[in-house]
């Protein structure tokens, strides 16, 4: 007699249907507030979680304390915000986020915001955190009660990611960003306009490294991973990889305090303990020349060139500092330096001389032969073609121009 399926699969040992089956074990709960210290706040749109650390102001990160002593004056004069020298420090917020994508668009969240600002004798760290995208408004809302005191903003590549970003997630929920009205400071430009000639890399991590000279631990989690560590926490409920998160958030906050306190502290007195390196000099000269400051600009320089610098920043420096000098007006100490640049062969330099004599000293034959040596260069084998073309007209409309001056200068002679 033929079996049905069902009871050769039974002769087998196969089970059918669930009746059978044991029962599925449990998920180890580990919700955010086991594994993360915190509490909860409630706000008109219902609860987020907040993380709170309180630091005192001798607290050391790497060098820097948190405590910022001097004046944001240059700095604030860089980023052409007047407010940031204006504001006192307890109006400060140190933002960074934690996202869910590191390329932003429309579908990115903030799931986790760190926040700081200076409290009394303590600077106070909160991070506003995201157990499910259906609470952002909590956050938002939570994120703008904290920054209400609130008058500048400092961020690390926060005008390119972070602020835009957190901008249109309220937009999304209806609200005004608290973010709009504060005067804001991007750390990372200035970063790249201080050591865009020393460090192969501007990123906060390197800076704390090779700049605030801090470690950080092995609790720490690489930024590109954090995404990815969100979404499995959505998946499983279970938070124990956020406490890494949470962690690397922590330090990219007091990161910008500590990096802020440094460089105010640079900018402030260059000459002091806080820089070390002649390109850093160098780097601080160039500011301070951009800004119109030449005289400091002059000293940075030469206390730069003091230092043994790669060697074409040293002739870079070498151009910039005779150019502030000429500016200042003071033309001995610029003809000395052209004079030294050209046993290195600058063009400029013998071009400047050449100006030099034929403007100020009316030496029509010296300026002559520094303009038929600077022909020679850039008329010689191998030398770049493109700024052979820059320089070529020029040279022989000034040589043919001081030939003519020279020949009436014969003449009138003659005639005397």
């Amino acid at each position: 007699m033929d079996t049905s399926l069902s009871d050769k699969l039974k002769s087998l040992g196969v089970k059918i249907g669930a009746r059978d089956l044991p029962p599925p074990r449990p998920r180890k709960p580990y919700p955010i507030e086991r594994v993360v210290p915190g509490r909860f706040q409630e706000t008109p749109h219902g609860e987020v979680y907040v993380v709170e650390e309180r630091y005192p102001l001798e607290h050391r990160h790497g060098c820097a304390a948190l405590q910022i002593t001097s004046p944001l004056r240059v700095i604030a004069e860089w980023a052409c915000e007047s407010r940031l020298a204006e504001a006192e420090l307890d109006t400060f917020a140190f933002l960074d986020t934690e996202t869910t994508g590191l390329s932003g668009g429309t579908g990115t969240y903030a799931f986790l915001v760190g926040v700081g600002r200076y409290d009394g004798q303590e600077f106070h760290l909160t991070q506003f955190f995201m157990r499910d995208p259906i609470e952002e408004p909590a956050l938002l809302a939570a994120l703008t009660e904290f920054l209400q005191p609130c008058q500048a903003l400092v961020t690390f590549n926060g005008k390119g990611f972070d602020v835009p970003l957190l901008n249109a997630r309220y937009i999304t929920n209806g609200e005004r960003s608290p973010l709009m009205s504060l005067a804001h400071l991007d750390l990372l430009p200035l970063a790249r306009r201080l050591w865009r000639a020393r460090l192969p890399s501007r990123a906060l991590g390197y800076l704390e490294e090779h700049v605030l000279g801090l470690a950080r631990t092995q609790e720490d989690v690489p930024g590109w991973v954090i995404p990815g560590l969100y979404f499995g926490y959505l998946r499983s409920g279970d938070a124990r990889a956020m406490k890494s998160v949470f962690y690397h958030n922590a330090v990219d906050v007091l990161s910008l305090v500590a990096l802020l306190s440094h460089v105010a502290e640079m900018l402030d007195d260059p000459f002091g303990e806080a820089v070390v390196h002649g390109l850093d000099l160098v780097a601080i000269g160039k500011m301070f020349e951009d800004l119109g400051h030449l005289e400091k600009a002059t000293q940075l320089y030469e206390h730069g060139l003091a230092h043994d610098l790669p060697e074409e920043i040293h002739w870079d420096t070498v151009r910039r500092l005779s150019f502030a000098q000429k500016r200042r007006g003071n033309l001995r100490a610029a003809v000395t330096l052209w004079r030294q640049a050209t046993g290195s062969g600058q063009v400029y330099a013998h071009v400047e001389l050449a100006k030099f004599y034929e403007h100020q000293q009316r030496d029509y034959s010296e300026a002559a032969q520094w303009t038929q040596a600077a022909l020679a260069l850039v008329n010689a084998p191998g030398f770049p073609r493109q700024e052979r073309s820059r320089w070529l007209a020029d040279l022989e409309h000034r040589l043919a121009r001081l030939h003519r001056k020279l020949d009436s200068n014969r003449c009138d002679r003659s005639n005397d």
